[in-house]
């Protein structure tokens, strides 16, 4: 049959010309989706999805070479984005298996984290009220000596007393939750 007959037709939703084309290329269509996919039912799969596509959005479409190099495209299309779809997975899948291997447990990071949270809140606040608030300025807001004693009126000297008193105290506290070197990254 012509192939301009077979688009028009395929335009139209003509049933007969559907069946036509449907039984002249999917057995071909599919041994060519092997090419690509190496797994029969997968390419059958394909290449059946890809028909039903074509009925749907016969109306539409807009051939302009010839149909046999139409079809062959769109289904070599459809196996590289399943090919793609599928390594996506296959990463997803190798992750989770890592994931799950490595203990890696977010909530069990998340409630060790919040309890490091608590235990640095409870430490702070054994801190004299003087104390604890020069502490703030320097590690939470990053002031640094001089403009902590300009800001409250002390010496750069009484600063750095009571920041080194400050972190006495919560290197004392917080011991048993930390290593002696990320406690004092952490708060030195």
């Amino acid at each position: 049959m012509n192939d301009l007959l077979l688009i028009e037709g395929l335009g139209r939703r003509d049933k007969v010309v559907f069946d036509y084309i449907f039984n002249y290329y999917y057995s071909s269509l599919c041994a060519f989706s092997m090419q690509y996919l190496n797994d029969r039912n997968a390419g059958e799969d394909l290449v059946q999805d890809f028909f039903v596509a074509l009925w749907i959005e016969a109306p539409n479409l807009q051939i302009r070479s010839s149909l046999k190099s139409y079809l062959f495209a769109c289904v070599k299309n459809r196996c590289l984005d399943f090919q793609k779809h599928q390594k996506v997975t296959e990463k997803y899948r190798a992750y989770v298996l890592f994931s799950a291997e490595s203990g890696d447990d977010t909530t069990d990071h998340y409630l060790a984290e919040s309890e490091l949270r608590q235990a640095i809140k409870k430490s702070l606040e054994k801190l004299s009220p003087r104390c604890r608030e020069i502490f703030e300025l320097s590690r939470l807001k990053g002031l640094s000596n001089q403009e902590i004693s300009e800001q409250l009126g002390i010496s750069k000297r009484t600063v750095e007393l009571q920041i080194s008193n400050s972190l006495k105290i919560l290197r004392k506290e917080l011991i048993e939750y930390l290593p002696l070197w990320l406690i004092a990254w952490l708060i030195g």
